[in-house]
């Protein structure tokens, strides 16, 4: 017999049970949509970023070439004045921005959190970084894209979490390490090493939760850029050897050389000017950063004038050059701009170093390759030392290999790449134990918290 009065009591539950699945399922939503367009803003910064650098490295290309006595005056004099300007304005923002979000996420849950990447102050990394283009500084965007990530998405999370749109599970670090890797992945147009960058840089020595979430926002500014941009590699597409007769050795070989220049890059970088400086001058760099900035820039005029202007900006034409088989000239433009690129960074400015990582690399490939005649490909040998020199600069050899791989469209090397990441990481940890964008960081924490002492100390006396 019906039962009237069981039948309501089972529809009302139904009602109510449906409607609790479309709460759940419409908040879902919500958040879902909140993380695709927080990706799309990291992507949207990203991909104003890239065309900013781009127009500043074609106009150093132009009035350098024009005017070649200008260089030493302009960068000498742009150097200083950068110098001074973010020592005095934007004191987070110098360097490559890798250092500034690892510290970050390192310090404590409170105030001084998102001091080193809060969203105003980070966004004079994209001019400040157009300007050290323009004038020649050996320096990249894709560093700088990682902490403007970080900012974008901090932002936008803490936007979504006043008003209760979404995001109330994840932490600050969660969305910083979101942003960042998104940043990556949408400046080197490779989703994948955005990922990896995350979790193997990002979280080393830290504790991160890797929702989903977390990897899907990473994933999402990598494929929306991928879809504004289209899926082409950031350097042309591979076309050189797979494999070569005694392969290994010629993998360890690579591995070994980059791994040694990689090592004293890292030790150079993070020494800094006065680290490095005689005793008798130490005192005067340290109290006179401006002129220690002129003079690297007569320093970076010197070196730009011998390259014909191979060490100005990021390199793309030169790993361009050598990815495709020509040797280059001076057969010494790889040290050159190693030396270049510290220099740069001894400064203080805003300015990467990635992508003047795998040019340093090419540089060493090619002049292997000069001595190794026809034994092997110039441009495999090329490619091992582009991943295998940015490993061992940040001793990230699983981020280096697949960073290459994505970069060149080169899949099937990456084995070989890796093995020679591997090699190169364990010879420049012999020679700087603790990973560069690690010891940056460091100091960036010890700065903020130093700060914030002092901070307190002036208003409770």
């Amino acid at each position: 017999m019906f039962n009237l009065k069981h039948f309501k009591t089972r529809l009302g539950f139904i009602i109510h049970k449906k409607l609790r699945q479309t709460h759940r399922i419409s908040h879902k939503s919500i958040e879902f949509i909140c993380l695709l367009s927080g990706a799309t803003l990291v992507a949207l910064f990203s991909l104003a970023f890239a065309k900013l650098s781009d127009l500043g490295l074609q106009w150093n290309a132009r009035w350098s070439a024009n005017y070649p006595l200008a260089v030493w005056f302009i960068l000498p004099l742009g150097l200083a004045a950068l110098s001074w300007f973010t020592a005095k304005f934007t004191p987070y923002v110098g360097g490559s921005g890798i250092p500034q979000v690892i510290a970050a996420i390192s310090l404590p849950h409170g105030k001084n959190k998102n001091r080193l990447v809060e969203f105003w102050q980070t966004l004079w990394k994209i001019p400040l970084t157009f300007l050290a283009m323009l004038i020649g500084a050996s320096v990249g965007r894709e560093g700088p894209s990682v902490q403007v990530g970080a900012a974008v998405m901090l932002a936008w999370g803490n936007f979504c979490r006043k008003h209760n749109f979404a995001f109330r599970g994840l932490s600050a670090n969660e969305l910083i390490a979101a942003g960042a890797g998104g940043g990556l992945a949408a400046a080197f147009n490779a989703p994948l090493a955005g990922v990896i960058f995350a979790i193997e840089e990002l979280g080393r020595g830290f504790v991160l939760r890797w929702e989903r979430r977390i990897l899907l926002g990473v994933l999402a500014a990598g494929f929306i850029l991928v879809a504004i941009e289209g899926n082409n590699p950031y350097f042309p597409q591979y076309q050189g050897a797979y494999s070569s007769q005694y392969i290994y050795l010629w993998v360890i070989l690579c591995g070994v050389i980059c791994g040694f220049f990689g090592g004293v890059f890292a030790r150079l970088l993070a020494k800094g000017a006065a680290g490095v400086s005689p005793a008798k001058i130490r005192g005067w760099v340290r109290r006179h950063p401006i002129y220690t900035a002129l003079l690297l820039g007569l320093m970076l005029a010197a070196l730009g004038s011998y390259t014909k202007g191979q060490t100005y900006g990021t390199g793309y034409h030169v790993v361009t050059q050598a990815l495709s088989g020509e040797l280059l000239q001076p057969e010494s433009v790889g040290i050159a701009k190693l030396a270049a690129t510290v220099a740069t960074y001894w400064t203080g400015i805003a300015g990467g170093i990635f992508t003047p990582s795998l040019t340093i690399g090419a540089g060493i490939g090619s002049q292997i390759a000069a001595y190794a005649g026809d034994l092997i490909d110039p441009r495999l040998l090329v490619l091992l030392c582009m991943s295998g020199f940015l490993a061992g600069a940040t001793q990230s050899p699983v981020t280096a290999s697949v960073v290459v791989m994505e970069m060149t469209g080169s899949q099937p090397v990456l084995i070989w790449a890796l093995i020679g990441c591997i090699v190169a990481s364990f010879i420049s940890r012999q020679i700087n134990p603790k990973p560069f964008y690690h010891l940056g960081a460091a100091r960036f924490r010890q700065r903020v918290q130093e700060e914030s002492k002092l901070k307190n100390n002036d208003v409770n006396p």
